[in-house]
């Protein structure tokens, strides 16, 4: 529908499927063969772009219907923040609103009742042209910045719930997601491969998010020059986001 033609219009990160206590950041790299299965839980993340307008969208696919209370609660933490947001609204009073709603919610799970939590450390974001970070944060639980929304700005209202886990997330290994930094400018590069991956990522990329194993195809040694750019803050690396192992985050 977007008709992709480079940085004018198409994918505008790489697609989430974050399973389980995987909130978010995660892609298959290659070479992984994860399967999901019946009892998972799945956050399916992705965003299209024109001219650098990107919209963020997300939803979670859960196949038992044991989970169907999470997947409630949710959606309707999500709403609930949508309803709330408005020019001159406060970002602390949506988030505090997005954890009213969720903590108002039960899952039963292995003989267990558990309250559905927002994930404190997680939140939604403000969005910029070319830039999905723009700079404010939508918490998703009271406390936060008294910061308020204004006329023209465009936000993406994300929120995570946990069961059976500590409700924060800690970055995991095996990254997939990278992105330029927005505000690196130039900066000086001895290592010819690093210099030529950098200009492979500004032509395809630009400062859009992008996952490695998209450079496989034209770059294919690319893991040491990757790395020479990150370690010069040239390049940022958005690592999965876990919750504790065995927990589920929606």
């Amino acid at each position: 529908m977007i008709q992709k033609n480079g940085l004018e219009r198409g994918i505008a990160f790489p697609t989430g499927c974050s399973i389980n206590e995987c909130a978010a950041h995660y892609t298959p790299n290659i070479g992984d063969e994860t399967v999901l299965k019946y009892e998972d839980v799945m956050k399916i993340d992705f965003g299209t772009q024109v001219n650098g307008n990107i919209i963020d969208t997300a939803f979670t696919v859960a196949f038992d219907p044991k989970y169907d209370n999470l997947l409630k609660a949710v959606k309707a933490a999500t709403e609930e923040g949508i309803k709330q947001a408005g020019i001159d609204v406060r970002l602390c009073d949506i988030g505090a609103a997005i954890q009213e709603v969720m903590e108002s919610y039960e899952v039963e799970l292995g003989g267990k009742t558990y309250t559905v939590k927002p994930c404190a450390n997680l939140c939604g974001h403000s969005i910029g042209p070319y830039r999905i970070h723009a700079g404010k944060s939508v918490p998703i639980v009271k406390g936060g910045p008294q910061t308020k929304m204004e006329e023209g700005e465009l936000f993406a209202i994300e929120t995570f719930g946990s069961i059976n886990g500590k409700g924060r997330v800690f970055e995991a290994p095996d990254c997939s997601h990278y992105m330029k930094n927005f505000d690196a400018g130039d900066v000086p590069l001895r290592n010819p491969k690093a210099k030529a991956l950098l200009h492979e990522i500004n032509t395809r990329f630009g400062t859009l998010a992008f996952a490695r194993k998209w450079l496989e195809e034209t770059f294919p040694r690319h893991i040491v020059p990757l790395k020479a750019l990150v370690d010069g803050g040239v390049v940022d690396p958005y690592p999965p986001l876990n919750d504790v192992m065995g927990s589920y985050v929606a």
